[in-house]
């Protein structure tokens, strides 16, 4: 299994991701996951942006099993989001800073070993050698559907992060709930409307079948 310590190889290039993996002990097998990743077969394929948050959600789950403390299932990626995502306000980012400062993570250290998604590219094609072969026209519908259900399971994820947080802290009355999140798309040109999904699935609206028509009869 290949080293991720950079002084093993003197002809590699520094790698910020390789010393962050050997900082944070993620294991030299970690390396191998996010190149199989990127590389690996359309259902299963993540972006470099998807592998970055991948990344670092790992890194913050090691500082805090670090510090002898451990996070709720989901409760990993609802922090990660507070301390990163643009539409945190800063007050509920300085409570999650504070909350893992009073747990006993170094938050100011974390937030610098965070790494981009270039870090990653750079990781993977430079670091590692790695390549990919872009996708076939299916793959790249595959790939598209998969990444609109993460969007969807990301959004509902930090909305219902959100709703909790506002519970907990008493600034709205909810009880147990349950999110729907939909997405439907409707075509101007034809009138029809579908779900993300259906629409994908059946390959696009009504447009396509009104212009074979036209074609068939011979009408333009």
């Amino acid at each position: 299994m290949d080293s991720e310590k950079t002084g093993d190889n003197p002809k590699r290039p520094n790698s910020k991701v390789a010393r962050v993996i050997e900082a944070y002990d993620l294991g030299p097998e970690f390396g191998d996951r996010l190149e199989r990743l990127w590389t690996g077969e359309a259902e299963e394929r993540r972006s470099l942006r998807d592998l970055a948050d991948y990344f670092n959600r790992h890194v913050l789950e090691s500082a805090v099993s670090d510090t002898g403390t451990s996070m709720l299932d989901g409760e990993v990626e609802n922090v990660y989001r507070l301390l990163t995502d643009d539409e945190v306000s800063s007050g509920m980012r300085t409570e999650a800073r504070v909350r893992l400062e009073r747990d006993g993570v170094d938050v100011a250290r974390l937030e610098r070993d965070f790494v981009t998604h270039q870090a990653i590219r750079s990781y993977l094609k430079k670091y590692r050698g790695a390549e990919y072969e872009r996708a076939s026209e299916a793959d790249r519908m595959k790939n598209t559907t998969e990444s609109i259900q993460r969007l969807r399971s990301r959004t509902a994820t930090v909305t219902e992060g959100n709703l909790d947080q506002l519970r907990t802290n008493d600034h709205i009355t909810l009880g147990e709930f349950r999110l729907f999140v939909e997405m439907n798309v409707l075509c101007e040109e034809c009138g029809a409307q579908y779900s993300v999904d259906e629409l994908l699935e059946r390959g696009g609206c009504d447009c396509q079948r009104d212009t074979d028509v036209q074609s068939t009869d011979g009408s333009s």
